[in-house]
């Protein structure tokens, strides 16, 4: 019996309710799902406050839940490199192997379809008021950003301190600027 393993890849600053949506709709496809946690070498900067380690907190928490059984999913820190013509090897040699690729990236859609994957893009969701750069904006101004991340994400960033991590790293980028 051959597994078919989907792969999406993002970097989740933080983990979100589109994220969640996503997850639980491609594993509805697939037997088993690769969650790849992009630009996992950076941290602890406005764009990326969060280490991999704790997107990956957040993703495992989420999952447990929803109540996926852990046996249908892989989450594996991927670190960019900066060079698209050998970037599907790399997340190749990082990944198990996998049959369809997830993505609403254009580059990314482009680099696997290059090297003959099923690429397919997720079904859309609110990504306007559903994406990172607005939950980081609302944390940073001390708006409703809890609506918009499932409650173990809320708890991950209790745990972290990761509000006044941002907060602070804002007031940094603001004093230098």
């Amino acid at each position: 019996m051959t597994v078919k393993r989907g792969l999406i890849i993002g970097r989740m600053q933080p983990f979100h309710k589109g994220h969640g949506q996503v997850i639980l709709k491609t594993l509805e496809e697939v037997d088993e799902i690769i969650i790849g946690v992009g630009s996992a070498q950076i941290s602890h900067t406005l764009k990326d406050p969060f280490t991999a380690g704790e997107r990956i907190m957040m993703i495992k928490r989420f999952l447990a839940e929803e109540d996926v059984d852990p046996l249908k999913y892989y989450i594996v820190p991927m670190e960019d490199i900066e060079i698209n013509a050998i970037w599907v090897a790399h997340v190749k040699m990082m990944t198990p192997p996998f049959n369809t690729v997830y993505s609403g990236n254009s580059l990314v859609q482009r680099l696997f379809q290059e090297e003959n994957y099923e690429v397919k893009s997720p079904l859309p969701y609110s990504r306007k008021l559903l994406s990172g750069r607005e939950i980081r904006k609302r944390m940073i101004e001390n708006k409703d950003w809890q609506s918009l991340v499932p409650h173990s994400t809320i708890e991950i960033l209790k745990e972290i301190d990761g509000i006044n991590r941002i907060q602070h790293l804002s007031q940094k980028e603001q004093n230098e600027s």
